[in-house]
């Protein structure tokens, strides 16, 4: 039987949201069969697994599903109920707010509510692990409109997705830059301080715990008592700092989420990507100012199709939404510098050896760093979320 099960008006199906449901529906955990042609049965999945007991056979191209066939054991009432569901609760659910932690540079003191976007950002409950140093990362809670689904491992998807790619969005936006814990928690050595000045060495996982309450609801949480102080985007992006006056925001904030928000498909995927190596950028810098760097310039790249004249590209990406004459002369350094770390023929100073900060290899470097970082979020602004 010939027949492709994956309906055309289906174009806006997620296909690891399908895939989940069909773990849930099918089972699992899915089997190849054969290893007949070059690559072929790497792109073919049997659920729950092969042979008499197939009831679906999966096509994937690239990372996406593209045709589902019958297969021996195939139940056509169960599959019109997996159309039903697709249909009516996982292309149309209900409207419902998300809610998670994210972490900022600047202590949270009070809330701020996009009117157009339904976004939110609420300070940590008193109850909530505070740092001690304003230097650091201080928690909040970000609330957001999501679609919800009768199936909890698909909301529970997009809540965390949305909730990912929000917080990513806001580093972009916001001064001093916003962050999420990772969901691969490492462990590492740290010094904990104990009573008086006595300090001890331990063995920690990164990790983060609060208060939170139900993490789909219904509606937006009534706001802060404070409200987060709004400021022009020309004073905003240019004086705002370390000051103890904790978390601020441009005027034009609820503005540029919705500009986001309305992006078409593909240019919202290029953001992401975009917004993804942005963060790698900060997450990076403590284990190697290379990789910081080169994280910088796939950033830019990411906003650019193709795979020709990349230098050009990125260059001209400049030119268009960063353009800064004193440092035009400059573009052609960061992508050099960019193309000897990734092709392994140079690595930035500090990542070698100490590294005297007046010297002139350092020097060049540590400019090109701030230089690129600073460009970079302007021209992401600019380019979709003026």
């Amino acid at each position: 039987m010939a027949t492709n099960l994956l309906n055309e008006a289906w174009a806006n199906l997620d296909s690891f949201e399908l895939r989940l449901l069909l773990d849930e529906r099918i089972g699992g955990p899915g089997q190849y069969s054969g290893r007949t042609g070059p690559l072929a049965y790497r792109n073919t999945l049997y659920l729950p697994l092969a042979g008499d007991s197939c009831r679906i056979v999966l096509t994937f191209r690239d990372k996406n599903i593209i045709v589902i066939k019958p297969g021996p054991a195939f139940d056509n009432g169960q599959w019109q109920e997996i159309c039903e569901q697709i249909e009516n609760t996982i292309l149309s659910g209900p409207p419902k707010v998300g809610r998670e932690y994210s972490f900022s540079s600047f202590r949270v003191q009070g809330s701020w509510r996009g009117k157009h976007s339904g976004i939110q950002i609420l300070p940590p409950p008193d109850d909530a692990p505070s740092a001690g140093v304003e230097m650091a990362e201080h928690p909040f809670i970000l609330e957001f409109p999501m679609q919800a689904t009768n199936l909890w491992r698909i909301t529970n998807h997009r809540r965390i997705r949305d909730h990912r790619n929000l917080t990513r969005l806001l580093n972009v936006l916001l001064a001093g830059g916003t962050s999420l814990q990772p969901l691969r928690w490492d462990h590492f050595w740290a010094l904990v301080p104990r009573d008086g000045d006595e300090f001890h060495v331990e063995w920690v996982q990164l990790f983060f715990y609060a208060k939170l309450g139900q993490v789909v609801v219904d509606q937006l949480s009534p706001p802060a008592n404070q409200t987060l102080e709004e400021i022009e985007p020309e004073e905003y992006y240019t004086c705002v700092g370390h000051d103890g006056k904790g978390l601020r925001v441009p005027v034009n904030l609820d503005q540029s989420i919705c500009h986001y928000l309305q992006l078409s498909q593909t240019n919202r995927v290029k953001f992401d990507r975009a917004s993804f190596w942005m963060e790698m950028a900060s997450r990076l810098w403590n284990t190697s100012v290379s990789l910081t760097f080169a994280s910088l310039v796939s950033a830019i790249e990411s906003m650019n199709n193709g795979r020709k004249d990349r230098k050009k590209k990125f260059i001209e990406f400049f030119e268009k939404y960063a353009s800064d004459t004193a440092l035009r002369c400059r573009r052609d350094d960061m992508y050099d510098l960019r193309s000897s770390i990734l092709h392994g023929s140079q690595l930035i100073q500090l990542d070698q050896d100490l590294a005297f900060g007046w010297d002139p290899p350092w020097q060049n470097e540590h400019e090109l760093i701030d230089q690129l970082s600073r460009l970079a979020r302007i021209a992401l602004r600019n380019e979709h979320v003026p």
